[in-house]
């Protein structure tokens, strides 16, 4: 799977250690954000980058890092077809997966640590859309199909 990553300066660590995470599993990762102190990018760049990546089909995915993850998240979610989602435990990250089917996932690095921030990741990348919630799958689908009918009309 193609996976885009970025993250602003407060940040780096935390997305650094997914990103070898992400890497050690096999995931082909492009990195669209700050690459090191040296090389700060805003989160409204990295997430604009992020969403963009994914609109072109360049990335399947998206898990985008900056201080509280919402950032990333409210710029992320300006463009069509991407489903931001900030998450700070890993229960949180399946849902968002399972019931929202999102695209990309924001974290905090002043909330989750390293740890947790992997577990997320790995529950979020694992979990399919409506997984463990079959008995609602239709009403989920639906949902998300709803959802999208109110970005056509509203998100230009």
């Amino acid at each position: 799977m193609k996976l885009v990553i970025a993250a602003d300066p407060f940040a780096l660590e935390l997305k650094d250690s997914i990103k070898t995470f992400l890497t050690e599993k096999g995931y082909e990762v492009t990195d669209v954000g700050s690459i090191d102190a040296d090389h700060p990018v805003p989160f409204y760049v990295g997430a604009t980058a992020a969403a963009r990546a994914i609109q072109k089909g360049e990335a399947e995915r998206g898990i985008l890092f900056c201080g509280t993850g919402m950032g990333m998240a409210v710029v992320a979610n300006k463009f069509k077809g991407i489903v931001a989602s900030v998450v700070e435990s890993v229960f949180a990250a399946k849902m968002s997966r399972s019931i929202n089917n999102s695209n990309v996932l924001t974290m905090g690095a002043m909330i989750v640590g390293p740890f947790m921030a992997t577990a997320a990741v790995e529950a979020w990348l694992d979990t399919k859309h409506t997984e463990g919630l079959e008995p609602l799958a239709d009403m989920l689908k639906e949902a998300c199909e709803k959802v999208k009918q109110i970005e056509e009309t509203n998100l230009r």
